[in-house]
C-alpha cells in the first residue's frame, strides 16, 4: 500500500491523501483554523475503525451463511491528557438469533483496525 499525502491545491491546511489511487482531503475545522474541506486526521482515525468493523462482520456473516444485511457502526471519541477513547456501537440488521449476534460482536472486536489500535504501535520517522 501507497500513502502519499501533499498539500491540497485548495484550502490554507488542507491535504490530499493519496491511497493506491484513491484520493481524499483531510483539513482541519474552521476552529482548528482550517477550511472544513474534508475530514479532520481524527475522523478519518475513528472512520478505519468504523470501517473495518462493518466490512469484516459483513465478510464473516456471508462466510457463515448468516442473515446479516448490514452492519451500521457509528463511532465518535472522547480525548483527555494521554487518552484517546473511542466509543462503537454496532447495529446488526437482520433476522439474527442471539448466538449469532453474540458471535458477531466478538468478531467485532478482532477486525484488524481494532487490533492495530488495541496493541503496541511504534512509528518510525525519518526525514528524506
Amino acid at each position: 500500500m501507497n500513502i502519499f499525502v501533499h498539500k491540497a491545491a485548495v484550502g490554507r491546511i488542507a491535504q490530499s491523501v493519496e491511497i493506491d489511487g484513491h484520493m481524499l482531503l483531510a483539513d482541519g475545522s474552521l476552529a482548528e483554523n482550517g477550511d472544513d474541506l474534508g475530514p479532520n486526521p481524527h475522523a478519518l482515525l475513528d472512520a478505519a475503525l468504523g470501517a473495518c468493523t462493518a466490512l469484516t462482520l459483513k465478510l464473516y456473516a456471508e462466510r457463515k451463511g448468516w442473515p446479516l444485511e448490514n452492519a451500521d457502526v457509528r463511532i465518535r471519541h472522547e480525548e483527555t491528557p494521554g487518552f484517546y477513547t473511542l466509543h462503537r456501537e454496532v447495529h446488526l440488521l437482520g433476522p439474527l438469533d442471539d448466538e449469532q449476534r453474540t458471535r458477531l460482536l466478538e468478531i467485532a472486536n478482532k477486525c484488524p483496525i481494532h487490533r492495530v489500535l488495541s496493541g503496541d504501535i511504534s512509528i518510525d520517522t525519518k526525514l528524506v
